[in-house]
C-alpha cells in the first residue's frame, strides 16, 4: 500500500501551504419563499482566505494545470435548471449558514484531489482498480467511532483481497465524510393520509415522519460539516497511525466474520500475505517502511446540495483552478445529470475527479456530450463513469456506451455500481437487494469489458462494517425472514461485511484471470 497523508482540516501537520480564495459571489442558492438577497448585501460580504495544505505536486503540475473553465463562475449554476434541492423557508438563516461555511477551513486539500485524479488515470489505463464504498447515506444518529472503524476495516480487507488477486494498486475511496444528501423520486411522501416533504438526508431535514422534522433546516449543514471533519480526522488516524499496517492483515477480521466461509478464506489469504512479508523482511525490506505501515484513502459523495458545495469551493492560487473542498471526489447522479442542468454546470467548473452515474436510460451520444462538457481537455482520471443498470441491461446497453466513448477518443474510468439497479421490495415491505443479482451484474460488467477489449476500472458499493441483514443471499444465506432482525438503514439496503468480502473474492478472481493476459494499456490506445 502506498504512503500518503490523508486530508484533514483540523490536525494537518506542518507542510507547504497554498492559499485558496473563496469567491465573494452571491450565495443565495435555490428557490425560497421570501425575497432574494439584495446586491448590497452581496457586495458587503468580506472576502475570506483559508490556509490549505498542499500535497507537494511535481514542479510541472501547476504549470500543466488546465486553465479555469470558460464562462463559468461559482454561482453560474443558478442560471440553469435546478432539481433535487430543498425550499428553505428562512432566508436569513440560510444566508447566515452559508457565510459561516465560507469562513470555515476546507475539509480536504486541492493537492490530494489532484493525487486521486492521477491514480484514477491509472485505473482508466488498466493499471489500477477503484474500490469505492460506504453508507447509502450517513446519518447523525449512527455517527460513532466504531461504525467508522468497522467500515474502514472492511474496505482494507477488500483491498487486500483485490490487490492480491489483481496484482495491482487498489484505489480506496469511501462514501464517507460527506455522503448525507439523497435524491428523491417524489418531493412528498404520504402515510395514512398525511402528506409531508420527503426526507432528503440528515444535512437537509429529519427522517421522522412529522411536520417539524421534515422542514429543511440550514443549521443541519453546519452539523454535516463538523461530522465530516471528525470522520475524516478519524480515518486519517486509522490510515496513517499504524492501524492500516500490512502486518495487521490477520487482525482485520470482524468478530462476526471469523466463523464464516469468507472469514476462513480471508484468513488463508492473510497467512499467505504474512509469508510474503516474511520473505521481504529476509531480503532486507523491513516492516517499518512507510509503504507497509500507512495507506492512501480518499473520500467522496454525491454532489447534490449545491449551496453547501458552493460554500466549500475554493480557488487554488497555484493554478487558478477551483476545487470543491468538501470531498476529494464528487459524482453527479442519474436524476441530476441533465446536460443543461445546474449540477452539471457546477461540476464542470471544479477540478476534482468527477463521477457520472449512468443507467440503462443513458443514450450513448448524450454520454459523449456530457463527458465533453465535464472534461473538454480529455484529461485522464478526470471522469469516472459509474454504471448501474442490472445484469441483463448491462450486457445489452453497456457495449454501446463503451463504443461511443471509444469512437470519441474520450478517456474515462469505467466502474460498476451493482447496487442501485437491483433494489426490490421484500414480501414484508422492506427494500432489499439480492446478493445473487449484485454478483450477476458484476460478472456482466467484467464480461462486457472482456468482449469489448476495454478495462473494468472499479466497483462502487453501498456497504457497511456492521452486521446488518439488509441484502438477502450470500454464503450466510440471509433470507426475507431475516431482514427484520438487523435492518438498520434509514435509506437503501447495504451489503454487510461478510457479503462485501465475498464479493471482493469474486472480483479478485476476475482480476486474476485478466492478469494472465496482457492487459496494460497506454494513453495512445484511446485515440486510435
Amino acid at each position: 500500500m502506498q504512503t500518503k497523508a490523508m486530508a484533514l482540516t483540523t490536525t494537518a501537520a506542518a507542510a507547504p501551504y497554498t492559499l485558496l480564495h473563496p469567491t465573494a459571489s452571491s450565495r443565495h442558492p435555490i428557490p425560497i419563499k421570501s425575497s432574494p438577497i439584495s446586491p448590497q448585501s452581496i457586495k458587503s460580504r468580506p472576502k475570506t482566505i483559508s490556509c490549505v495544505k498542499s500535497s507537494n505536486p511535481p514542479p510541472s503540475t501547476a504549470a500543466a494545470a488546465t486553465p479555469p473553465t470558460k464562462n463559468w463562475s461559482l454561482d453560474s449554476w443558478k442560471s440553469k435548471k435546478v432539481s433535487q434541492l430543498p425550499d428553505y423557508p428562512d432566508e436569513n438563516s440560510l444566508e447566515s449558514v452559508l457565510k459561516t461555511l465560507e469562513s470555515f477551513p476546507p475539509i480536504v486539500f486541492a493537492g490530494e484531489a489532484r493525487s486521486l485524479e492521477e491514480k484514477l488515470a491509472q485505473a482508466a489505463l488498466g493499471n489500477a482498480f477503484l474500490l469505492q464504498g460506504g453508507d447509502c447515506a450517513e446519518s447523525f444518529k449512527e455517527f460513532t467511532a466504531n461504525n467508522i472503524r468497522d467500515t474502514f476495516r472492511v474496505l482494507l480487507q477488500m483491498s487486500v483481497v483485490l490487490m492480491f488477486g489483481g496484482q495491482m494498486p487498489i484505489i480506496k475511496v469511501g462514501r464517507m465524510a460527506g455522503q448525507f444528501a439523497k435524491p428523491r423520486s417524489d418531493s412528498f411522501e404520504e402515510k395514512d393520509g398525511i402528506k409531508l416533504p420527503s426526507y432528503r438526508g440528515d444535512n437537509i431535514n429529519g427522517d421522522a415522519f412529522d411536520e417539524k422534522s421534515r422542514i429543511p433546516d440550514p443549521q443541519r449543514m453546519i452539523r454535516a460539516y463538523t461530522q465530516s471533519v471528525a470522520t475524516l480526522n478519524l480515518l486519517r488516524a486509522f490510515a496513517t497511525g499504524g492501524y492500516a499496517a500490512m502486518q495487521r492483515v490477520t487482525q482485520w477480521n470482524l468478530d462476526f466474520t471469523e466463523q464464516s466461509e469468507q472469514g476462513d478464506r480471508y484468513r488463508e489469504l492473510a497467512h499467505r500475505v504474512d509469508e510474503a512479508l516474511g520473505f521481504m523482511a529476509s531480503c532486507g525490506f523491513t516492516s517499518d517502511h512507510p509503504v507497509m505501515t500507512t495507506t492512501e484513502f480518499w473520500t467522496s459523495h454525491e454532489c447534490l446540495l449545491l449551496p453547501y458545495e458552493q460554500a466549500l469551493t475554493r480557488e487554488d492560487s497555484t493554478s487558478g483552478m477551483y476545487y470543491d473542498c468538501s470531498a476529494h471526489m464528487l459524482w453527479v447522479g442519474e436524476r441530476t445529470r441533465q446536460l443543461d442542468g445546474a449540477h452539471v454546470e457546477f461540476l464542470r467548473g471544479v477540478s476534482n475527479p468527477i463521477g457520472i452515474k449512468v443507467s440503462d436510460k443513458m443514450d450513448p451520444n448524450e454520454l459523449v456530450k456530457l463527458i465533453d462538457i465535464m472534461n473538454p481537455e480529455n484529461k485522464a482520471g478526470r471522469i469516472t463513469v459509474i454504471v448501474r443498470m442490472g445484469a441483463e441491461n448491462m450486457r445489452v446497453k453497456l457495449p454501446y456506451l463503451i463504443r461511443a466513448v471509444r469512437r470519441a477518443g474520450q478517456i474515462v474510468t469505467w466502474v460498476s455500481d451493482p447496487m442501485h439497479g437491483n433494489t426490490i421490495k421484500a414480501p414484508c415491505g422492506l427494500k432489499t437487494r439480492s446478493f445473487d443479482a449484485i454478483r450477476a451484474e458484476v460478472r456482466a460488467f467484467f464480461d462486457v469489458h472482456d468482449q469489448e477489449g476495454s478495462y473494468p476500472g472499479g466497483v462502487h458499493l453501498e456497504m457497511t462494517g456492521q452486521n446488518v441483514t439488509e441484502c438477502v443471499g450470500g454464503s450466510r444465506t440471509i433470507t426475507y425472514n431475516d431482514l427484520g432482525s438487523r435492518y438498520h438503514t434509514h435509506c437503501d439496503p447495504r451489503l454487510n461485511a461478510s457479503q462485501s468480502l465475498e464479493l471482493s473474492f469474486i472480483i479478485a478472481e476476475r482480476l486474476r484471470r485478466r492478469r494472465i493476459g496482457p492487459q496494460h494499456r497506454t494513453l495512445s490506445s484511446f485515440r486510435l
